[in-house]
């Protein structure tokens, strides 16, 4: 898996989230398990596949976490510069549009409510990561090729 950019936030959540997983999470998986087979015949148990399915999802979402973790590079937001870099918040005019949109250049991980996140790695990421605020870049997007303007870069 490749590198994903994280803010020091975003790292210390994923931290505690895999923590509580691996420890309470799988405790109170293993009670639910054990409590459903308790009440019968495994073939028939609505309870026990249930809660089977809920491991399932819950170790990948550890297994997930762990690579993230492992492949975390902290960002840290005083180091961004005026050029478009991971963990920027850009302002961009699409062409042809006068509304304005921001986006997070970063991981999914950092989502926020107030901003949409694109990947470092998407083609739009890679269109405007090393540019700065006034350039106006083209990428290649499902639809055909968009040009955007930076409107503005932000830490």
């Amino acid at each position: 898996m490749s590198e994903t950019h994280l803010s020091q936030e975003a790292y210390e959540r994923l931290r505690a989230e895999l923590e509580d997983l691996t420890t309470r999470g799988r405790v109170d998986i293993a009670q639910t398990i054990e409590t459903a087979r308790e009440l019968g015949d495994l073939k028939e148990n609505a309870d026990y596949h249930a809660a089977r399915d809920d491991q399932g999802r819950m170790e990948a979402r550890i297994r997930q976490l762990q690579s993230l973790i492992d492949n975390a590079v902290i960002v840290d937001s005083s180091q961004i510069s005026d050029t478009v870099a991971a963990g920027s918040i850009v302002a961009l005019r699409y062409e042809g549009d006068d509304d304005v949109d921001r986006f997070l250049v970063g991981s999914i991980e950092e989502r926020r409510s107030d901003v949409a996140v694109v990947s470092p790695a998407s083609p739009l990421g890679q269109a405007l990561i090393g540019h700065r605020k006034g350039d106006v870049v083209e990428y290649q997007a499902p639809g055909g090729n968009l040009k955007v303007e930076i409107v503005d870069i932000e830490a």
